[in-house]
């Protein structure tokens, strides 16, 4: 059994180096979309599979310092940056299932820091396995940073794609504790998103609110809104509905909201 423990950024960077994989990386540059004129474009990927990834978070000191964690998030590499997010989850949990004031501190520390290094958070894949655990699960928790709901209408409004995947994914957390006031506030404002990613981001947080607390206020949100929906979006919403219930929604659509790009 391997105890060593990595303490450090460049501990941390150096094993995940080691792991480089060329063939895995080239498949992976692919399908995160990194050309020219794409959504990840210029990215740069070791080919290291995210389960290998995890096996190196279980490496690292559970206090490592948020500033070695800056290190790792400022990597040109995707996968030591996906290390640094996941790092964080790990010490925001412990954090979260306290209720002492040096765990709010803790919890808002690294919040605040999550939020301020958002560029760096700039792919799906990277959102998605961070923001339900830090921001959605911080949604839940007592905090001295203000108004929950000002910070995440700030990244819903900002114009900028992955803020904004942030401000959608990270209500999954608090739908699946039973509270769904976060997804159809953030369904709402961005209801005509055009970026492909927004689209499933929304669709995917409504079916999940369908699922966790209550098909007949998914039914009540489609009613309302399925005219105006686009098509990624609602075809993601209505994918556990049956065959003819999906097809009555995807009637109400006049006129056909068109998605801009696909994987």
């Amino acid at each position: 059994m391997n105890n060593e423990v990595l303490k450090d950024a460049p501990q941390i960077t150096d094993r995940l180096l080691a792991l480089r994989n060329d063939a895995q990386r080239d498949i992976l540059m692919r399908f995160f979309k990194t050309g020219t004129g794409e959504y990840g474009e210029g990215d740069k990927f070791l080919g290291i599979k995210v389960p290998v990834t995890r096996s190196i978070v279980r490496m690292v000191d559970k206090d490592l310092p948020l500033s070695e964690t800056e290190r790792l998030l400022l990597s040109p590499w995707h996968e030591v940056r996906l290390c640094a997010l996941l790092i964080l989850v790990e010490q925001f949990g412990r954090a979260a299932n306290r209720r002492d004031q040096k765990a709010m501190a803790q919890r808002d520390a690294i919040v605040s820091f999550y939020l301020r290094h958002a560029d760096q958070i700039n792919n799906w894949d990277l959102v998605d396995a961070s923001a339900p655990k830090i921001i959605g699960r911080w949604l839940l928790c007592p905090t001295t940073l203000g108004q929950q709901r000002d910070i995440l209408d700030a990244l819903a409004r900002s114009g900028h794609l992955w803020r904004q995947r942030i401000s959608m994914v990270c209500t999954l957390t608090p739908t699946q504790q039973g509270d769904p006031s976060w997804c159809l506030r953030y369904a709402e404002i961005h209801l005509h998103a055009t970026h492909d990613l927004m689209q499933k981001a929304v669709g995917w947080m409504l079916r999940e609110m369908g699922k966790h607390v209550s098909m007949d206020l998914l039914r009540g949100f489609l009613h309302q809104h399925a005219h105006e929906m686009p098509r990624t979006m609602l075809r993601y919403a209505i994918e556990k509905f049956n065959k003819e219930e999906r097809r009555e929604f995807m009637t109400r659509r006049t006129p056909p909201y068109l998605s801009t790009e696909t994987f």
